[in-house]
């Protein structure tokens, strides 16, 4: 419990730091000219809104990592945060001059390649060449799974405070140090962003949040470790814990691919946008996401201390659930999202 204690500090300074510093990132982002303008018939917002709320969230979990950084974890937490700040630099300029895809995909995978290079890497099948190009893929994946998820007000925001909340709750069970401090980092930065950014938004924190935020979990995700668990388990407990970006990342790029459009063109097709057209308000189709994000990391909470066999069968079936929930996902897009809208007068 004194453990638990001493990452309060470095939640609560995320927090405050982002909490204070979003207002001057909204700021900037006016004077600038980086505002989302209501032009595309997919936007939900009505006015402009200022898209630098990125750079708040960044700054302050960097804020929060160099005050209460350990010496021992220097090098893989400057490698963490430089990969992260490359791309809040590179978002920030898609914000503004709209780069193509494949310079995002060079920014994503150099960033990647800055955490393998320290030593950040999945152990899966312990062979470099396997594990390095899957390690690549997933912090790729789930850096775009997260800029995919930024379509309504507080979404990315707020599960991966939900996230990050649950890895700082892992890390602490099974005493990772550093992993219990980045993730409580990112934790109170997300959340003190998310005072402005929850629905209705005052501001957007854009790719170079969404950027950051995905290749921050995604790097959570690789470091957690668990001594007593096999690895038929443990490979699920990320899954689990992320499965809002994971799953919505796969239905959204299959969706595309079915309907013979780009997966990187934007749409309607999302999660949050499915659930909403059964008829929720925004505000309410957040928090039914927010209590599926809770529950699925709850459950990757549970595999994490289970004995290994229960272990197996509970995650097991979390995940298959969602094969359920892409089902269900898949129904809503032909019967209600597809339906011809009634004739006018």
């Amino acid at each position: 419990m004194d453990t638990a204690y001493q990452f309060v500090p470095i939640l609560i300074v995320g927090f405050a730091a982002a909490l204070g510093l979003t207002p001057v990132s909204r700021h900037i982002a006016m004077r600038l000219g980086v505002v989302d303008k209501p032009t595309l018939p997919r936007k939900l917002h009505k006015d402009n809104k200022p898209m630098m709320g990125g750079l708040a969230i960044y700054a302050a979990a960097l804020i929060s990592v160099m005050v209460f950084s350990p010496p021992q974890h220097l090098r893989e937490l400057a490698a963490i945060m430089g990969g992260a700040g490359l791309l809040v630099i590179v978002g920030g300029l898609d914000d503004r001059y709209h780069l193509s895809v494949r310079v995002r995909l060079l920014a994503n995978s150099l960033a990647a390649l800055i955490v393998v290079l320290a030593g950040i890497q999945i152990h899966l099948f312990n062979q470099p060449l396997i594990d390095v190009p899957l390690t690549l893929i997933w912090i790729v994946a789930l850096v775009n799974a997260a800029n995919f998820l930024d379509n309504m007000d507080g979404l990315t925001a707020g599960y991966s405070a939900i996230a990050c909340g649950f890895f700082l709750l892992i890390a602490l069970a099974q005493g990772q140090v550093l992993v219990a401090l980045l993730a409580a980092a990112v934790f109170g930065s997300a959340l003190g962003f998310l005072a402005y950014n929850f629905s209705p938004s005052s501001t957007f924190m854009g790719d170079m949040g969404a950027l950051a935020l995905g290749f921050m979990q995604a790097v959570l995700a690789i470091k957690l470790q668990f001594g007593t668990q096999p690895l038929s388990v443990t490979w699920m407990i990320p899954l689990l814990v992320l499965a809002l970006p994971v799953f919505d990342i796969n239905l959204v790029v299959w969706t595309r691919l079915w309907e013979r459009r780009s997966p990187f063109e934007g749409g309607r097709d999302h999660t949050s946008h499915r659930i909403m057209a059964l008829g929720f308000s925004q505000r309410v189709t957040i928090l039914i996401i927010y209590g599926g994000c809770v529950v699925y990391g709850a459950l990757g909470l549970l595999v994490s201390g289970l004995p290994s066999e229960a272990a197996g069968w509970v995650g097991a079936l979390g995940l298959s659930l969602l094969g359920v929930l892409a089902a269900s996902m898949v129904w809503i897009r032909e019967r209600i999202q597809k339906r011809p809208a009634p004739p006018q007068g």
